[in-house]
């Protein structure tokens, strides 16, 4: 677990004895971790205080909610590292791997799935299921896990930025042709106009600002990525009071919550061991593997909540559809800093042209 740790305060705990630093530690693991730890916070205050957040409310979601979206889109665009598509461009069997899984093999799963079972799901249980299947793989994280395995720092940069970039088509052209598919008919000619003016063009707009701003934009990066934290929690409150305003929760037993953990965490570590056997296939090296397997796997909250604000709107049971991706992202943290610690643990392989020495 010191990986995991050390990913978030800076060095692994000394120990469970009470020392005079150990409330520090604390309070940077506390700082470092306050979006994860304020995602059921804000869930909860939505128990409390729907009005504020559902549609027609005091914060007005169905206007700040699409600005909002905006905004996060125009900010990973500013701070995409584009540049790491040039540079890692070489590793075509790590590329084709990963972004197959992400978007190939999860999609592909997850009809097989909802065919054997989705029948027997709440309705909108049922989408976030599926919502969660066709979405991209995080940026930072798997970047940030991948460096203290130990692997393919480059190689996880380039597929993190593509696997967002394609995610803002990919995910919504799946999830239009999966939710006809499985008998949720929406009409798509709203969809595809929110798609294009709340994620392309804000996206595009991003990128466009980095050409003449990318160093300051590099610079205050922290902040930036912390006002879009902000957002998403703010799409999440939204989300959640309309949703208890509608009384969807009250037709969702808490059974059907416990049995959505269960469902997602034996899902990633299915898809952890299916990348592994995946990667040994194709004889990826270590730091490939390493990559691979901190990138595929993992399903982005920053971009999939705005996602699902731009495809759902202010559809009442949004908390719900969002449920299973709310319970895969700490399990990811997780079941991948352990990962890390164990990949890291591993004694590297001299090269080839190296001998050991007697």
């Amino acid at each position: 677990m010191s990986i995991l740790w050390q990913s978030t305060v800076g060095q692994p705990p000394r120990g469970l004895v009470a020392s005079p630093g150990a409330s520090h530690l604390v309070k940077v693991f506390l700082v470092r971790n306050w979006f994860v730890l304020s995602l059921p916070l804000v869930a909860v205050l939505a128990l409390f205080a729907p009005g504020l957040g559902a549609t027609g409310g005091r914060f007005r979601p169905e206007v700040t909610g699409k600005l909002a979206v905006a905004l996060i889109f125009i900010l990973q665009g500013w701070t995409l590292p584009t540049a790491a598509l040039r540079e890692g461009a070489g590793r075509w069997r790590l590329h084709a791997l990963i972004q197959t899984v992400t978007f190939v093999v999860f999609p592909i799963l997850g009809i097989v799935l909802d065919r054997a079972i989705g029948a027997t799901l709440p309705p909108d249980l049922r989408l976030g299921f599926l919502f969660l299947f066709v979405l991209p793989s995080t940026i930072s994280m798997s970047v940030v896990l991948t460096t203290l395995a130990g692997g393919n720092t480059v190689g996880a940069l380039f597929n993190a930025a593509l696997s967002n970039l394609l995610g803002v088509v990919v995910t919504p052209l799946w999830m239009g042709w999966l939710m006809k598919w499985s008998g949720n008919i929406q009409p798509m000619g709203g969809v595809i106009r929110d798609v294009v003016v709340l994620l392309i063009l804000p996206l595009v707009g991003g990128q466009l600002l980095r050409l003449r701003f990318a160093t300051w934009a590099d610079y205050h990066k922290k902040a930036l990525g912390h006002t879009s934290s902000c957002l998403i929690l703010f799409i999440v409150f939204t989300a959640f009071c309309n949703s208890v305003q509608q009384g969807t929760w009250q037709s969702l037993p808490s059974s059907w919550i416990a049995g959505t953990a269960i469902a997602v965490a034996s899902l990633l570590v299915s898809m952890i061991g299916l990348v592994e056997l995946l990667s040994r296939a194709l004889k990826l090296d270590r730091a490939d593997r390493i990559a691979a397997s901190f990138c595929a796997p993992q399903k982005t909250v920053a971009a999939g909540i705005p996602l699902a604000k731009a495809l759902f709107g202010a559809h009442p049971g949004l908390g719900v559809i969002l449920l299973p991706l709310l319970l895969y992202h700490p399990l990811q943290l997780m079941v991948c800093g352990v990962l890390a610690d164990q990949f890291a643990r591993k004694p590297k392989p001299n090269p080839p042209n190296v001998r050991s020495a007697p």
